[in-house]
């Protein structure tokens, strides 16, 4: 947090003296405002796009304050009109909820601070733009590396992955259902896909805007390449879960080797989530993977739902070969047909 915060308070200055010292604007709030808008303090929001959208809703609500105002005159009722239609106007145009908000809020000083007429609301307006730009300039200026936390991120999705293949082979040695049913839950309960997906949006927009990082371009695609994948073997982990607790539940026979190579995949997991945090080669991952999957070979005497659990082991195989970069048809062929 120390980094967005650092990047609004610098920003917002700047922004102060450009608007005060170039444009000869004599209280130019609004220009602060739009560099804290614009940066926010999280990470994942599209700061291009947010510029634009402050711009037209401050437009939007200036404009139909300002002309309503110097026509109806100030006072509750017209405060309460004005809102009301520069809100609408918004909606009706097709804007977004930021946009709509902006507009409500520029209305609302338009009635409440600002004399109708006049350049005022030009100003402002020049202001808002200012302020969006400056901080755009202070993320491509002042950017932290987009990889932090992208790769911790990284490692909190696929260690929830490993998380979940552990606890299956858990639940399996021990015979006991509740352990596939508290990881079952946990499962489909934690926010890290959301984390992540946050991480890697900022991480590409930082890479995109800010010529420090420019090299970084590479491995965040690779990060953008395997997260539809990643997702996919997460969904996949919690099917295995859910029918290994039907497995348990019906005291259904599993395959003598299941836990064993559902451990291996789950360390496998956290060998990709290095190899996508760093440079390493992807054929000692692969082969990690391709030996998981094939270290099940017993099926004789599994139940329908242990047999479930792993074919659904080779579907999480797959899709963790195919973020590695392989294509699906060359991650199947790695694996052997199951009989």
């Amino acid at each position: 947090m120390a980094l967005p915060i650092a990047q609004c308070c610098v920003a917002a200055a700047v922004a102060w003296l450009v608007a005060t010292q170039v444009f000869s604007h004599s209280r130019p709030f609004f220009a602060p405002m739009a560099v804290v808008i614009c940066i926010g303090v999280g990470f994942g929001q599209k700061r291009l796009r947010r510029v634009v959208e402050l711009v037209v809703g401050v437009s939007l609500g200036i404009g139909v304050g300002d002309l309503l105002i110097s026509w109806i005159g100030g006072g509750w009722w017209q405060l309460a009109l004005v809102l009301g239609l520069a809100m609408t106007v918004a909606v009706l145009l097709g804007g977004g909820t930021f946009v709509t908000l902006q507009a409500g809020n520029s209305a609302i000083l338009v009635a409440t601070l600002l004399p109708p007429g006049g350049t005022a609301g030009l100003d402002r307006m020049v202001d808002a733009l200012v302020g969006g730009l400056l901080g755009i300039a202070a993320v491509a200026l002042m950017p932290g590396d987009p990889r932090d936390v992208l790769d911790k991120r990284g490692r909190e999705l696929l260690g929830e992955l490993s998380a979940a293949l552990v606890a299956a082979a858990d639940a399996i040695d021990a015979k006991d259902r509740e352990v596939a049913v508290v990881a079952l839950r946990r499962a489909r309960t934690q926010p890290v896909g959301e984390d992540f997906r946050a991480a890697l949006q900022a991480a590409r927009e930082i890479a995109a805007i800010s010529p420090l990082h420019r090299r970084e371009r590479h491995a965040v695609g690779r990060y953008a390449s395997a997260a539809e994948l990643i997702d996919l073997a997460l969904r996949n982990s919690r099917v295995l879960l859910r029918r290994t607790r039907s497995a348990l539940t019906d005291d259904e026979t599993f395959p003598p080797a299941l836990p064993a190579a559902l451990r291996a995949l789950a360390a496998a997991s956290h060998d990709l989530a290095e190899m996508l945090a760093g440079d390493g080669s992807a054929a000692p991952v692969r082969e990690s993977i391709r030996a998981a999957a094939t270290g099940v070979d017993d099926l004789a005497d599994a139940g329908f739902s242990a047999r479930v659990v792993t074919a659904q082991l080779r579907s999480v195989a797959v899709d963790l070969l195919q973020a590695t970069g392989l294509s699906h048809e060359r991650a199947r062929g790695l694996l052997p047909t199951m009989d």
